[in-house]
């Protein structure tokens, strides 16, 4: 038995969410807030079989997209100023970080 801990960007929570329950997964979902740009995530802990790992993978894959978002850069007060400190650049974000453990016990009450 396996524990999935899959975070996903909230733009493609829903997406993945719906996936889960065409394919008969369960998850507990968790809103969650992390990363440079400290957006929306949501973290979804998944307990299955070891045959299905697999499967769910590709599902986090096939929902879960990056994308190019522009965002301004902190102001560094002790950095001497220059031109580009105050112009937003573009970076990616998105795509989902999956961590896959291995689980001892499992007790459902």
């Amino acid at each position: 038995m396996k524990m999935l801990i899959a975070i996903v960007q909230d733009k493609d929570a829903n997406r993945l969410s719906n996936q889960f329950i065409d394919h008969d997964i369960r998850a507990t979902r968790l809103s969650t807030t992390g990363g440079f740009l400290k957006s929306g995530n949501t973290t979804y802990m998944i307990g299955l079989e070891d045959d299905r790992v697999e499967e769910v993978l590709d599902l986090i894959k096939t929902a879960s997209h990056t994308r190019q978002q522009f965002m301004t850069p902190p102001v560094n007060l002790d950095a001497q100023l220059d031109n580009t400190s105050s112009y937003p650049v573009e970076v990616q974000v998105g795509g989902a970080t999956v961590f896959v453990l291995p689980v001892e016990q499992f007790h459902q009450f």
